[in-house]
């Protein structure tokens, strides 16, 4: 560009972005994919008239979607994932299980703290969304509960896995962008973490109490499932599989790979004379499930790789905005006179929160809602004698949390179109990310929990 784009530009960009994704979204309804490629429109074409040449607006859209091609792709194996797991008698089980297992009263609070244990075991929000989530929701909708209470329990219980577990991208980013080490980082969470984790069990036992097992609904659920898939404790060894896989810290895209295969081989154990096309057909399109039960259909009919596709596509035009938006430094001078004039902690931990959230919503990736922050901050905590660890967890408690109360966003549109519930209706009940950086700011405010690298007098 011909001339830096002012403070004052930069913000007033920035808010015209965001009343149009907002009033778009949330005022007419509509889905998210057309206003987000309508804003990257415009954004397009403010750069042109200000002087910026094609090629670069190319780079800035190419960049913003170069970090997520691996995401991309996992999405893309999560799909095929889901429609061999429901095959294979891998879902059905774990719901029967659960079903006899599970005392409906507490069922809300248990699937909170059994998504919370998986998803710290195996280090992925998306994948015990999508696999230990998916069962979880199915046994809830059968008990009459809210569906989108059901998934605020299933995220929030994702959500505290990811964000604790060692294994977690988003975590291990945290700690190397605030350049903390990973377990002290962990540890220092929970002065955030363990009250928005206590807070949200509360509500959800609360909230989830009024759930009543219907002896005669469940039975007939679980005769349902017996009928029509195979139900056995051998469902249990992909999730195994998963839990050694990231405790031998694979990567997310083996893991994925080898827990297809297995299923495959599950399933030709099952039925020697299964049809590859049919097995095919379910990878691409999903399984359909043909019980003689309506609610059950609904439920099992899920998974492939086409049902990734509309979530593919947003997260491609997504980040091709924010690509733009950072191509030509329209986040880092809105950023930047923010940082000249913080003084205090309490502000300096609400600035980099508010930060984090404000790009999630503008950008739509957790990983940018991280990194963008913590570049911009990492000096002002220094300066201040803030320990790299305060940073790195308000950097996760302002960050990458967010991003599933973001209908646009990445993690937030993955969930919806998992689940099948709009991110708009689980919001309310997504406790634990709504808490975390509230509980985060109460320690930025009154020193409790805050690390110092030296006293400051």
């Amino acid at each position: 560009m011909k001339k830096k784009v002012s403070f004052g530009e930069a913000i007033t960009i920035l808010a015209i972005l965001l009343i149009i994704l907002g009033w778009s979204v949330i005022k007419l309804g509509l889905m998210p994919e057309v206003p987000v490629l309508f804003t990257v429109c415009l954004l397009i074409f403010w750069a042109k008239f200000r002087g910026a040449s094609w090629v670069d607006i190319q780079d800035g859209i190419k960049e913003g979607i170069g970090v997520a091609i691996i995401p991309i792709f996992i999405f893309i194996l999560i799909g095929a994932l889901i429609g061999l797991w429901i095959k294979a008698g891998i879902i059905p089980s774990i719901m029967v299980a659960g079903f006899k297992l599970i005392n409906g009263q507490f069922f809300v609070p248990s699937v909170f703290i059994v998504c919370a244990i998986v998803g710290t075991a195996i280090g992925s929000g998306f994948t015990t969304i999508s696999t230990v989530g998916i069962a979880l929701f199915g046994i809830g909708v059968s008990m009459n509960l809210n569906p989108a209470l059901m998934a605020g329990a299933i995220i929030s219980g994702a959500v505290f896995g990811d964000k604790m577990s060692p294994l977690s991208d988003s975590t291990n980013l945290s700690s190397a962008v605030a350049e903390s080490e990973l377990f002290a980082h962990i540890k220092n969470m929970m002065w955030s973490t363990i009250p928005a984790f206590i807070v949200s069990l509360i509500l959800f036992w609360l909230l989830g109490s009024s759930g009543q097992m219907h002896a005669s609904k469940i039975q007939h659920t679980i005769s349902i499932l017996q009928s029509n898939f195979t139900i056995s404790w051998w469902a249990l060894a992909p999730i195994i599989l998963m839990v050694y896989c990231a405790w031998r810290k694979i990567p997310a895209i083996p893991t994925l790979f080898l827990n297809i295969v297995l299923s495959v081989v599950m399933i030709f154990i099952q039925n020697p004379h299964q049809s590859i096309t049919a097995l095919n057909d379910i990878i691409m399109n999903g399984f359909i499930a043909k019980t003689s039960d309506k609610s059950v259909n609904l439920l099992l009919t899920r998974g492939g790789i086409s049902s990734m596709m509309g979530t593919v596509a947003l997260i491609i035009s997504t980040l091709s905005l924010g690509g733009l938006l950072m191509k030509f430094e329209v986040v880092q001078n809105a950023m930047k006179p923010l940082v000249d004039h913080l003084k205090k902690p309490g502000r300096l931990v609400i600035t980099t929160i508010l930060s984090g959230i404000c790009i999630n919503l503008f950008v739509g990736e957790q990983y940018l809602s991280v990194i963008l922050p913590g570049r911009a901050f990492k000096q002002a905590y220094d300066k201040m004698g803030l320990s790299s660890l305060a940073l790195s967890r308000v950097l996760e408690d302002g960050g990458s949390v967010i991003n599933y109360l973001i209908p646009w966003g990445v993690a937030g549109s993955f969930a919806a179109s998992t689940l099948g519930v709009p991110v708009l209706e689980f919001i309310p009940f997504t406790f634990f990310s709504l808490l975390s950086p509230i509980f985060s700011i109460l320690s930025g405010l009154t020193g409790i929990g805050l690390k110092w690298n030296k006293k400051i007098k």
